[in-house]
């Protein structure tokens, strides 16, 4: 209670949320950090418009030439595989093409970020700009192809007849996000090491071609799994190759065939999702430890771009 005959004192109106202090993230730094990641994703993003222009420029089938390529492997391995040497898959196409178009896109996204930095060598010498842009550039040039090619995979799935499996799907999401990860980190140490040192695409060109026989294409998993019993975890280090495997879990239901002689086939590496689960998770380990080796060798040998060019 105040002493008679002093002036009342006054208690501050409650303070309103949000009319306090201005909070660190309204800072002038953090304005400008995210005016400077708005700027790289705008650059990002015109790269990627650009290279879909160029590639289609005067084209009469356009985005039509993209799905040419798989089409010819499928008709090839399909022959081969499946007329020829009887390898014993239903339906081999849609199980070849399941993994086929994931694989397309890691290869084509590092195959192309080997030449990102080096193709632009004269941008990268006069203009100060984000550099990451580059390979990140070929890895989302590659994702928009692959998107479209997934799309008119499913419909030619849906419009066949075949049967798809509705919670089976879900696992091209992490699958997805997996592959994703592993191919920015590709990109960034192949494209950082191609400017330092010149026989890299030539090596990435040559164990590529090695690579892709080490996914479950054109064989079935199940194939891996009796050949490898206990060891199979060490074919499953890479990270593409569950990654495919996943793939053709989500858009192929033959877990197993009965072959000829009347002995089983497993295709499938599993018929149920723990397996694929668990195994995109190791894998997703691996990923992220590649690109954080990626972003590290970019980072230490961007200095020397302009110099080594």
């Amino acid at each position: 209670m105040p002493p008679a005959g002093s002036p009342p004192v006054r208690t501050p109106p409650p303070r309103r949320p949000g009319s306090g202090p201005r909070h660190a993230a309204d800072g002038p730094l953090a304005r400008r950090s995210r005016a400077q990641s708005r700027v790289r994703w705008e650059l990002l993003a015109s790269l990627i418009r650009k290279d879909l222009k160029v590639k289609y420029k005067g084209s009469t089938l356009g985005f039509a030439w993209s799905l040419a390529n798989p089409l010819l492997l499928l008709v090839v391995y399909t022959f081969v595989f499946q007329v020829v040497f009887k390898s014993g898959v239903p339906r081999f196409g849609i199980y070849f093409l399941a993994g086929l178009l994931v694989w397309n896109a890691f290869a084509h996204s590092v195959a192309t970020a080997c030449g990102s930095v080096v193709g632009n060598a004269n941008l990268v010498k006069k203009v100060r700009f984000p550099l990451p842009v580059l390979p990140l550039s070929a890895v989302g040039f590659a994702a928009v192809h692959f998107v479209l090619q997934l799309l008119v995979l499913v419909v030619l799935i849906a419009a066949l007849g075949y049967p798809l499996l509705g919670g089976g799907l879900l696992l091209l999401v992490p699958a997805g996000a997996v592959a994703l990860v592993f191919t920015i980190g590709m990109a960034m140490l192949v494209s950082a090491l191609s400017v330092r040192f010149k026989d890299t695409p030539h090596l990435v060109e040559v164990a590529l071609m090695g690579w892709m026989w080490l996914n479950p294409m054109v064989y079935a998993f199940g194939m891996i799994q009796d050949r490898l019993q206990e060891y199979t975890w060490l074919y499953l280090l890479n990270p593409m190759a569950i990654v495919v495997a996943t793939f053709q879990r989500a858009l192929y239901i033959d877990a197993t065939t009965t072959k000829a002689d009347g002995s089983t086939l497993r295709i499938l590496a599993d018929p149920g999702y723990a397996f694929y689960l668990e195994h995109l998770a190791a894998a997703g380990a691996v990923s992220l430890a590649v690109l954080g080796l990626g972003i590290w060798v970019f980072r230490k040998l961007q200095a020397d771009f302009a110099e080594d060019l």
